[in-house]
């Protein structure tokens, strides 16, 4: 963490300050905290910045977001979500509002931003500020054209455009461990590359329990999981990601979410986070020399056995496949989150559904990149294909998405 780190986040959510506490935590906002203290009691050098201060055990050392190299930072632009028709009562799904001649997309994406909203509705002239609710979930929107009239006539019209503004919602940020050791000690388990980290994002922000690994890696620490430093045995986290497949280290465990991905897609993650790390792809050397080849010979035989593995010594298993999450998210993480024995509201999923990229997403290979399989290698992973939809099958689960086979 560095100061200049901590101010392009705060930029890029188009926040006024950056504060700074404990040497490597990051906060953004618009308001300053109600009181200030003596500069001495920020005495936290910053982890990655020698000679700045980066606040104290419960202090920040705030910074003016515009006060260091504005030129150099990259602001995430106002992204269309859509054309929508008005909620029924429009004064209470949307909380704040703005009523100005000649208002621009720009305009009320600023007031809404000013205010930390997430989203920004135009109608004719009015600008109203929201977040996404049941009543309006942005999950229907209509023909564009709808939206498309005269500010005169839209001001009258039922439809309205919606923007999503650089703010993040923060209506499901919050986490923490659990108050008392939780009775049942809860997998998430998948092959590596299947998306792991991103469904622990998924249920730390639905539930708001930090999770737990297996494992310790630093850089997912860093991004805020917590539940990284915890031993996992601890019991302290809403569940705790692994990678492993023997029958001791399953019969650990007294349930556990499986999910599996495609392994193609799989394949391809998972070579990529070991030849550049979480957010990198690997070079054109890796992907022509024997590195390829070795991997996909060794790590196809092991996407198999993990699922085999865990039907067979799993003792109470939900089945979530990577796909179904990605395509259907809310559904499928109501289903993950009642599995986990939490409660969560409506307007908490639909938070994480409007946070649901979070800080590790890296999408398969690179679009121009030529396909990496080989006619061998593609025989090879369809027959494991088939062995687990069969396997799936057997033990009254749904097979695989149809979409996994046999390319």
């Amino acid at each position: 963490m560095t100061v200049p780190h901590c101010q392009d986040a705060c930029a890029e959510r188009s926040y006024v300050y950056a504060g700074l506490e404990a040497g490597a935590e990051c906060y953004c906002g618009n308001r300053l905290p109600a009181m200030s203290v003596g500069p001495e009691e920020c005495n936290h050098e910053c982890k990655g910045e020698k000679g700045s201060a980066c606040g104290g055990a419960g202090r920040l050392s705030v910074y003016r977001v515009e006060e260091l190299q504005p030129a150099s930072r990259k602001r995430r632009t106002v992204t269309y979500r859509g054309c929508f028709k008005l909620p029924e009562n429009v004064t209470h799904a949307f909380p704040d509002s703005l009523t100005q001649a000649n208002v621009t997309v720009e305009m009320c994406s600023g007031f809404c931003s000013q205010k930390e909203f997430p989203l920004a509705v135009l109608r004719g002239w009015q600008c109203y500020c929201a977040y996404p609710t049941p009543q309006f979930s942005l999950r229907d929107a209509v023909d564009g054209s709808l939206c498309g009239q005269e500010p005169e006539a839209q001001s009258l019209a039922e439809y309205c455009e919606v923007y999503q503004t650089p703010v993040q919602d923060t209506r499901c940020t919050d986490r923490r461990f659990l108050p008392t050791k939780s009775k049942v000690f809860v997998a998430l388990s998948s092959f590596p590359g299947a998306g792991n980290t991103w469904a622990r994002h998924l249920i730390e922000h639905a539930t708001g329990f930090y999770t737990g690994s297996y494992y310790f890696d630093g850089t997912l620490y860093n991004k805020g999981f917590k539940g990284e430093k915890d031993h996992w045995r601890s019991r302290r986290t809403i569940c705790v990601k692994t990678h492993e497949s023997g029958r001791r280290e399953i019969e650990m465990f007294d349930s556990a979410i499986l999910l599996i991905r495609n392994p193609y897609r799989s394949l391809v993650a998972e070579f990529n986070r070991k030849c550049a790390g979480h957010l990198g792809y690997a070079a054109d050397r890796n992907w022509k020399s024997k590195e390829w080849p070795d991997f996909v010979n060794s790590y196809a035989s092991w996407w198999s056995s993990h699922v085999l593995d865990w039907l067979r010594y799993g003792k109470r298993l939900l089945v979530v496949h990577y796909e179904e999450l990605r395509h259907s998210l809310v559904p499928t993480l109501r289903k993950m989150v009642g599995f986990l024995n939490v409660s969560v509201s409506e307007e908490r999923l639909l938070c994480v559904e409007n946070n649901k990229e979070g800080s590790f997403r890296r999408h398969g290979r690179r679009p121009h990149d030529p396909e990496p399989f080989t006619p061998e290698m593609k025989d090879l992973i369809n027959g494991y294909i088939r062995t687990v939809d069969k396997a799936l099958r057997d033990h009254n689960w749904a097979g695989l998405p149809r979409e996994y086979v046999p390319r």
